[in-house]
């Protein structure tokens, strides 16, 4: 058979980077790293093909060319998924289609023939075997959980790895915590599921052997889940790795009790790990209490990212308004924890009910479930109603964007950081596009950027104080471009 596997686009987000990735010549952020894992599934002997709309125009001949489309995504690109779906209806090519969005909300896909749902290496082979007796169902769901490690490797073949700005990995699935609004353990579970750390190696000599140098995130959504196994298999099995290799900085997501482990982070910025994302979510002890963050209660957060940073790994964060609990000061709360953090990318967003969750459903029983969830938790809209007003939440996070987004703020978290932050032992190669970037750069924020005082204040200073993180000072100041323009379209003209 003919296989074409359809990746929809994102739309304009805080993680899309849309405005970043021109300074570096790159189309896209990160791989379709769900499609070329299912696409390690199907049989080897079937012709397959990929089309990531992100980076690629996607042409009806394309389609017609496919006996099957498979397509998969995030509740992000929503809008895409619909349009390819209709496309493929129209050119009469059938649709198999799975991923978070389609398992989230099958019900709003009933015109797809064939829903391949929750952990595809579960339900595809028995969609697979159905079809080719003759007899695929609509849907295809799974008891329990599988086996990360018995997940293909994925077709890295697939892709042109010269249009994405860094490759993913996946090595745990599932998370111990319980946070009310998140839909990971619905997904994937409570209990950290894990791929062995050969495994591990096998995929990074497959990235590594087809010329990648860049950095690679791996997608797990709490790294630390299972942190025995980290020190005792991975980390070390890391570092042996990279001791002929060049590049390949790692970055991942993680809870904030990785602070608690002194041993723990110095094996990760050893194995070459540069920055980690983690759920702070807000500053107020009752509203985490309220979301059942407890591994963020009882302990001083600032202190805990001071530590990580101090570490020499870049905390990245993210934050919520809009809980029950929230009082008129919450705004004002989460500009002070953020700025005086030193955290430069503050995901900051409205709270939304995802469904799945046991937000979504106390929500829905008090029938303040508004509309579908977006995906996009920094674009200034919500799909419940909140209790203290949606005027008084908008107005509040309007205010926290324009603030901590502001030029003036944001180059002085990124100094504040800089001051903290120990430079990384492992350092992305400077290729010609990276070479070029600087000119970029210096051309787009120091010349025509309205930060440009700013701009050269902090490269001045970064030179003369921190002169190895010159190249992270560049980088956090195109990222400070790009949050910005998602600011003045989705926030500051709202």
């Amino acid at each position: 058979m003919k296989i074409l596997f359809i990746y929809p686009e994102f739309s304009d987000t805080f993680w899309s980077f849309t405005h970043a990735l021109s300074f570096i010549g790159k189309k896209a952020a990160f791989p379709p790293l769900g499609l070329i894992t299912v696409a390690a599934l199907v049989p080897e002997n079937w012709d397959k093909r990929l089309k990531d709309t992100n980076v690629e125009r996607l042409k009806d001949k394309d389609i017609v060319w496919a006996d099957l489309v498979f397509i998969g995504g995030m509740a992000v690109q929503r809008t895409s998924t619909r349009q390819i779906i209709d496309r493929c209806k129209t050119l009469n090519v059938k649709v198999v289609a799975g991923g978070p969005l389609f398992t989230c909300e099958p019900e709003a896909f009933m015109d797809v023939d064939h829903l391949v749902l929750d952990e595809a290496e579960l339900t595809l082979p028995r969609f697979l075997s159905d079809l080719g007796n003759g007899r695929a169902e609509k849907i295809y769901r799974a008891d329990g959980f599988c086996d990360p490690d018995d997940t293909p490797v994925p077709l890295w073949g697939l892709l042109n790895m010269k249009r994405y700005a860094s490759m993913s990995l996946q090595f745990s699935r599932g998370c111990p915590f319980n946070c009310d609004f998140c839909n990971v353990t619905a997904l994937f579970g409570h209990i950290p599921r894990l791929k062995k750390a050969d495994r591990i190696i096998l995929e990074l000599d497959h990235i590594y052997a087809a010329g990648w140098r860049g950095s690679i995130f791996f997608v797990d959504d709490n790294f630390i889940g299972n942190k025995s196994y980290l020190k005792k298999h991975l980390l070390p099995a890391l570092v042996d790795w990279r001791k002929d290799k060049k590049g390949c900085v790692f970055f991942t997501e993680s809870s904030i009790n990785l602070a608690d482990d002194p041993e723990l982070l110095d094996m990760m910025v050893k194995a070459g790990f540069d920055s980690v994302f983690i759920g702070i979510e807000s500053p107020d002890e009752v509203c985490l209490a309220e979301c059942h963050k407890t591994q963020n209660k009882n302990r001083d957060l600032l202190e805990s990212v001071g530590i990580i940073q101090r570490s020499g790994l870049q905390v990245m964060g993210g934050f919520i308004v809009g809980f029950d609990s929230d009082g008129p000061s919450i705004f004002q709360r989460q500009i002070d924890f953020i700025q005086k953090s030193g955290i430069v990318t503050a995901m900051v967003g409205m709270l939304q009910a995802i469904p799945g969750t046991r937000l979504f459903d106390r929500l829905q029983q008090e029938s303040r479930v508004t509309k579908s969830f977006t995906g996009d938790n920094v674009n200034g809209t919500t799909n419940i109603i909140p209790k203290m007003g949606m005027d008084n939440l908008f107005n509040g996070y309007q205010a926290i964007m324009k603030q901590i987004y502001q030029p003036k703020n944001y180059y002085r978290r990124i100094r504040t950081l800089l001051m903290e932050l120990k430079a990384p032992e492992t350092i992305v190669p400077i290729d010609f596009q990276r070479f070029l970037c600087f000119f970029r750069a210096g051309l787009r924020l120091g010349f025509f950027g309205k930060e440009r005082f700013h701009y050269w204040n902090l490269i001045a200073w970064t030179l003369v104080r921190k002169p190895k993180l010159v190249p992270m000072a560049i980088t956090l100041s195109i990222y400070g471009y790009h949050y910005r323009k998602i600011c003045e379209r989705y926030i500051y003209k709202a």
